[in-house]
């Protein structure tokens, strides 16, 4: 097994990063080349025993800093200058029905609170943080209401916020993972042009540039209060009035629909795999299981019975590209993609030797971590490729998290040089 490349912190950090949820650390290895010093981190993973991802974490980082408790039982971090976190999405996740969807509401949504008590209590100077793009429309009940409150009461405590829904793929990267990027700074600061600042001006504008043009535009008052705007907002709409980009201050926010704007190159699937004799043979797909690969991926309606009133429907399903077209951006890595048995979901590709799976170190590659890395724990213990695959499938793309770590560099540098 190669050796996992290790990540080298920056000798002369531009400012210092505590890391909640953290995960296999995809925003430390991203902050890292944006000259970020990570000196705080935190995993907690309450439905397991054995804390993988945590093992995962200090196998590569050390023990250093690095807390293994639940976050709502960490009373202190150090004071940071940039708080990060992918904070668990659960009930939020495309993988749920809207109608199952809890938000804030939600045994893992309430999480929210215990980052703002925090940062209520730290005051860093910078906010970056990560999560699916339903956010925006949570819950099903209340559309849009679940991120009212997050802008209400991160405002509150004086920050500005951006947010932006990014796909990968729209940067270069080779695979197709929408995300919703948060990233708040501290500032009494009045925007005279919040369509210029969001399309061109902001940290997320200058990170993930966008086209100067927009769709569709919208401004949303919050100035009631957070309990307020909770029992009243998005009553009775059926779509969230929060659009793909925007920035809120001083009670409102403006939102944009705005369309990505790259012109270097674009990685594709094919750019990441593995030589076939690299590949162990339990990824090759044998011919016999082909035929149901290939039903799971089709097109079929099926008939199913309601649970509780016993009443049959008929549930339909479309296509899928069986085999995932190498040429492409590969489709969201998602946390069942581990295990040999057939699915709708995992990656079939095909090369000159065959049909297989992807390995846990293409997985890897299309978040953009090195080869291995999730390969042991802490104490030298090898990590199940089911496992590994559930790390890839909640991790985020490094490379992005570099380009807007890069931004905030520069930021943090023009705030210092201000003082």
């Amino acid at each position: 097994m190669p050796r996992v490349k290790k990540i080298s912190e920056p000798r002369n950090p531009v400012g210092t990063v505590a890391e909640l949820f953290a995960g296999v650390g995809g925003f430390r290895i991203g902050l890292a080349e944006a000259g970020w010093q990570t000196i705080y981190s935190n995993q907690w993973e309450p439905s397991t025993k054995t804390q993988h991802a945590s093992d995962v974490y200090v196998a590569n980082f050390g023990i250093s800093g690095h807390s293994n408790e639940d976050i709502s039982k960490v009373d202190n971090i150090p004071k940071v200058d940039l708080l990060v976190g992918g904070f668990p999405c659960q009930d939020y996740s495309v993988a749920k029905s809207l109608n199952s969807s809890k938000g804030l509401a939600g045994k893992k949504g309430v999480l929210w609170w215990e980052i703002l008590r925090l940062v209520k209590k730290k005051k860093p100077e910078f906010l970056f943080l990560e999560n699916v793009d339903r956010l925006l429309k949570s819950p099903s009940s209340q559309r849009g209401r679940d991120f009212a409150v997050m802008l209400k009461t991160l405002g509150d405590e004086g920050y500005l916020i951006e947010w932006r829904v990014v796909s990968a793929s729209d940067y270069g990267f080779p695979q197709r993972r929408i995300r919703v990027f948060i990233v708040a700074r501290r500032t009494r600061e009045k925007i005279v042009n919040p369509a210029k600042f969001v399309t061109r001006e902001g940290i997320l504008a200058r990170s993930l540039p966008v086209e100067s043009s927009f769709e569709e535009r919208a401004e949303i008052s919050l100035k009631e209060t957070a309990d307020v705007i909770s029992r009243n907002f998005g009553k009775s709409e059926t779509r969230s009035p929060f659009l793909n980009a925007g920035v809120y201050y001083s009670g409102n926010a403006y939102t944009y629909k705005t369309t990505p704007s790259f012109k270097g190159k674009k990685r594709t699937l094919g750019d990441i795999v593995l030589a076939d004799s690299d590949v162990p043979k339990e990824y090759w797909v044998d011919s016999d299981r082909l035929e149901e690969w290939q039903y799971l991926k089709g097109a079929k309606t099926i008939e199913r019975t309601h649970k509780e009133s016993g009443t049959s429907y008929n549930y339909a399903e479309g296509k899928m590209a069986f085999p995932d077209l190498l040429t492409n951006p590969s489709r969201t890595i998602l946390t069942g993609e581990g295990g040999t048995s057939p699915s709708r979901f995992k990656h079939i590709i095909k090369t000159r030797k065959g049909y297989r799976r992807l390995t846990p170190v293409e997985l890897e590659r299309l978040n953009g971590f090195p080869d291995n890395w999730t390969a042991k724990g802490s104490e030298g213990g090898e990590i199940n490729d089911a496992r590994r695959a559930f790390f890839m499938g909640n991790a985020l793309v490094v490379g992005l998290i570099s380009r807007v770590g890069k931004v905030l560099a520069d930021e943090m540098n023009r705030s210092r040089a201000k003082d």
